[in-house]
């Protein structure tokens, strides 16, 4: 699966989101040239959501995957030097959603940046089961904010 880059607790130190939204685990690849990062987020049947979507038969929402591809690309903003900025999700345009996510599945959360400035970019994202299976992809936009304005 790869070394970790950055931790549970490094990526505390980064976003704002904290149990039970923070859909991150760890970041095993960076790069900063290409604007690419590779994080994991381990879906286990204790999640919450799983209570009530759906019962029996448990599938990771749709908006869960979208934001955990978020996280994942604002982990990558903050590493390209707007440490003082938060990424805030402002649109979500060609999401397909391909196969479902269920517990014990592990999700590799690939992002990579197709424009970043200092008032926000857009984010190319895709989620894959176990590193090879497509669950969704998206194009993700989104504004930079100073951190205080949270």
């Amino acid at each position: 699966m790869g070394p970790t880059v950055l931790s549970a607790k490094q990526i505390e130190k980064i976003l704002p989101h904290r149990y039970p939204f923070l859909l991150v685990d760890r970041v095993i690849a960076l790069n900063l040239e290409e604007s690419e990062i590779i994080a994991i987020k381990n879906v286990t049947v204790n999640e919450p959501f799983f209570q009530g979507h759906f019962p029996g038969a448990p599938i990771m929402p749709g908006v869960l995957l979208l934001e955990a591809l978020a996280q994942a690309g604002g982990i990558l903003v903050h590493q390209k030097g707007y440490q003082k900025k938060i990424a805030v999700l402002l649109n979500v345009s060609n999401a397909k959603f391909r196969k479902p996510v269920i517990p014990g599945d592990v999700l590799h959360l690939h992002a990579k940046g197709v424009h970043i400035s200092r008032n926000g970019g857009k984010i190319e994202a895709k989620a894959l089961i176990g590193g090879e299976q497509l669950a969704v992809e998206a194009m993700l936009s989104f504004a930079l904010i100073d951190k205080d304005q949270l």
